[in-house]
């Protein structure tokens, strides 16, 4: 499916993304190492056995990446001029290895672009969800969207 123009998303609309992806060790280990971030939680076992979190837990910001990624063929697959923002970043639970994320995106706001009449800005929510339902992350994005091509209505 490709992405959605911005005629397609409406203020309220709901989006429940088909895709799902399960975290590794290696993914954590990779990223974290990857972006000079050498927290023991993400790559300390025996650091982080004794935390409250009692096993090491996902980077933060691979998380992040993950849930904007899985919206990507169903929602902004073509259809973008680039990401504006990202806001109200949230990990209200960890993510652990083995965890399968999920993705529902929320429309909040849209507007017309005042100086290019061929695009708008949409805000979107994004709420990560592991495999049990529990919200590990949520973010809004303000995303600029091309608009349908002419001829394409």
């Amino acid at each position: 499916m490709p992405g959605k123009y911005f005629e397609d998303l409406e203020i309220g609309m709901t989006l429940h993304h088909s895709l799902g992806r399960t975290v590794t060790e290696m993914d954590n280990v990779l990223f974290s190492t990857l972006t000079m971030n050498p927290q023991p939680l993400h790559l300390n076992e025996d650091f982080a056995s004794k935390t409250q979190f009692g096993q090491r837990i996902v980077n933060g910001i691979f998380t992040l990446g993950v849930v904007i990624g899985l919206t990507v063929s169903e929602l902004t697959e073509g259809t973008i001029i680039a990401n504006l923002g990202y806001e109200k970043v949230r990990h209200p639970k960890p993510v652990y290895h083995g965890d399968t994320i999920y993705v529902e995106t929320e429309v909040l706001s849209k507007r017309e672009s005042q100086s290019q009449p061929d695009r708008g800005i949409i805000t979107l929510r994004h709420l990560g969800k592991n495999q049990h339902g529990d919200v590990v992350c949520e973010v809004e994005r303000s995303v600029l969207f091309l608009k349908r091509p002419k001829g394409d209505e």
